[in-house]
């Protein structure tokens, strides 16, 4: 019989004031078996201290109190791997892989941050270069683990669905077209022709976004909302936090939620969690 994996994707928007501010409390009724976390701005020590009682591996940026992440889990990793492309890019504490055994079967799990960018700036420049490297590792991954998961703050809306406000945000680092287009190769059919939003051409890569798969063509579910005027009171978000699966776990996938806090003021961090159930084994 298969196990029940639950897998949670979490921007705690750092880790100590998450778990200060109500993660624990949520953590005791989530169930949650794997969970990847992104913008933890904490040492290895602050991170265990947070969050006791999980197993974890985790990568810390190089500037202090910026980006970070980390993966927790019930049973032990069998091993986990934080390099990212070429020497010199840009991934500390934005990219950490984790293989897990679970009933006799493989399952590897990434937890992913991708750079918020900025539009015509150095920012943005260090973005495509990690948009980059995920495209050549992609396929590699899904080469060497039928069963991997991508998931985290990929900081791209893919689609107008994605985005409340779309239309103003064309040119902003996160809905840029040329963004978009990876998320198209992602997404794309695997060795199939991919045409972008962007009018670019390449190869797509055959992941799945569990997200729309499960939702369909409709607007949101958001994940991440501004601090700026009601925009969490009024839904006005974005969906950048994902599940995205190889083709073999994407048919074991069940039960997508986002878990939007209530209200405002009982949030404990920007981002909502995104769990979703997965048999294993």
């Amino acid at each position: 019989m298969s196990r029940r994996l639950r897998i949670a994707s979490i921007n705690v928007n750092g880790i100590r004031a998450a778990a200060r501010n109500g993660m624990l409390a949520w953590l005791e009724t989530a169930d949650v078996d794997v969970m990847a976390l992104q913008e933890v701005r904490a040492t290895a020590a602050e991170l265990q201290s947070a969050v006791p009682g999980w197993q974890m591996v985790n990568d810390e940026a190089l500037a202090k109190g910026r980006a970070g992440v980390a993966i927790l889990s019930r049973d032990a990793p069998l091993t986990s791997r934080t390099v990212l492309g070429v020497e010199g890019l840009d991934s500390a504490g934005r990219w950490i892989e984790a293989d897990f055994e679970v009933d006799g079967e493989r399952i590897t799990v990434v937890s992913a941050y991708v750079h918020t960018g900025e539009a015509d700036s150095p920012r943005q420049d260090a973005k495509w270069a990690f948009l980059d490297a995920m495209e050549t590792r992609m396929p590699q991954l899904r080469a060497e683990s039928p069963l991997a998961l991508i998931m985290g703050d990929l900081n791209v809306g893919h689609r107008e669905f994605d985005i409340r406000n779309w239309k103003g945000n064309v040119k902003k680092s996160g809905f840029l077209p040329r963004e978009r287009a990876y998320f198209d190769r992602f997404l794309g059919e695997a060795d199939a022709a991919v045409t972008g939003v962007d009018g670019s051409t390449g190869t797509g890569l055959g992941w799945v976004d569990i997200g729309r798969r499960t939702h369909g063509e409709v607007d949101g579910p958001y994940t991440w909302w501004s601090s700026r005027g009601k925009a969490f009171d009024k839904d006005t978000g974005w969906r950048i936090d994902y599940h995205l699966a190889t083709p073999a776990l994407a048919d074991r996938a069940s039960n997508y939620r986002v878990v939007r806090a209530p209200s405002w003021d009982t949030r404990w961090s920007d981002h909502a969690p995104v769990v979703v159930d997965y048999s294993i084994g």
